[in-house]
């Protein structure tokens, strides 16, 4: 009578739950090293599989390596570009140049289409549309714009499809814009809310899936520059 090589229960178990074998790696690497006369014609089923399993590892991690070092370069990119855009904007000696480099080389710098600084008043006769960089709007137009009118708070980085909802404020360039980023500016006590709104053409510069520490650091550093020019 032959002996059984296996015992009938760990048989079962490995019929039962092959995978057991494909995942353990020092079981693998025992197969896979086995002399193919000893251990019969199925081992190189077995060395089949096992190899694919390893490939769609190695793939897989390739495709993990590749993912991370892109989001790395990007994300350094966008630090270098959002800390040369600062170093900018501190250059300005006076208020006037501020606001010019704000809608030329910093906007330049952020690879934007349109740049807009919104400031509130109560005055009717302070609103105005027309400056190039500035627009001046009535109460709670910030909180409205942000939102879109919804019931809900405004964030301080909104990241989104432009949805042509106040699209006057970037003038002739309205019909072109694809995606904003809005940026609710706290500009100190007894001073009514901002914002600066970035405009792009392109639909995937701004999407609500983007990480916003970046713009969150730029609108805090811009929130102070502002109060400055202010005091």
């Amino acid at each position: 009578m032959n002996t059984p090589l296996m015992a009938d229960e760990l048989r079962e178990k490995i019929i039962a739950n092959p995978d057991v074998l494909l995942e353990d790696h020092d079981v693998m690497r025992a197969l896979v090293g086995a002399k193919d006369e000893r251990m019969g014609a199925n081992i190189v089923d077995l060395r089949g599989i096992a190899m694919e399993r390893l490939e769609a590892r190695f793939d897989r991690l390739e495709d993990t390596h590749r993912s991370v070092i892109a989001a790395a370069y990007d994300n350094l990119a966008g630090t270098n570009q959002v800390h040369r855009a600062i170093l900018r904007m501190m250059d300005a000696a006076t208020f006037d140049q501020f606001l010019t480099d704000l809608s030329g080389d910093v906007a330049d710098i952020l690879r934007v289409d349109a740049i807009r600084l919104v400031l509130e008043s109560s005055d009717p006769d302070a609103l105005s549309n027309a400056g190039a960089t500035v627009a001046v709007m009535p109460e709670n137009y910030v909180e409205g714009y942000i939102t879109l009118g919804r019931n809900m708070p405004a964030r301080q980085v909104t990241l989104r499809e432009f949805h042509k909802v106040g699209g006057s404020l970037y003038g002739d360039r309205s019909a072109y814009i694809k995606s904003e980023a809005c940026l609710k500016i706290d500009l100190g006590p007894d001073r009514m809310p901002a914002m600066l709104v970035m405009g792009s053409e392109d639909p995937q510069l701004f999407t609500p899936q983007q990480g916003t520490d970046l713009l969150t650091f730029f609108a805090g550093v811009f929130e102070r520059v502002v109060r400055r020019w202010l005091a």
